[in-house]
């Protein structure tokens, strides 16, 4: 469980989110991320550390360059995690749907004795 609430954690903060959707595309280098970003290089190796910490992404040795690389295999814990409430979720909307559908049924048998006084 300690594993998730750093995941959880981990994804709690959007500039993370956006250095793993940028990850998603293919490996890049700190300067790489700190490109599109307002963010500083040291602002960007601290989020980073964290989204290390939660095991989203490693870190390489190619010659001096240093490429930084999701590992989305953290994120299915999470997935399942939420899967599990999915059910909870449908079944929620279904009891919902038939309440509509009854709140509907009885609106219209009150509309049609209206039409006949």
């Amino acid at each position: 469980m300690q594993q998730l609430d750093l995941v959880f954690s981990a994804l709690a903060d959007p500039t993370r989110r956006a250095i793993l959707a940028r990850l998603a595309e293919g490996e890049a280098t700190v300067n790489e991320l700190v490109g599109p970003s307002d963010l500083s290089q040291p602002t960007i190796s601290k989020h980073l550390k964290v989204l290390e910490r939660a095991g989203l992404v490693s870190r390489g040795r190619e010659a001096q360059f240093r490429p930084v690389r999701l590992n989305a295999a953290p994120l299915e814990g999470a997935a399942e995690w939420l899967g599990d409430y999915r059910r909870f979720w449908e079944e929620s909307l279904d009891r919902l749907d038939v309440y509509v559908k009854e709140l509907k049924r009885k609106e219209g048998r009150h509309v049609s004795k209206r039409r006949r006084r």
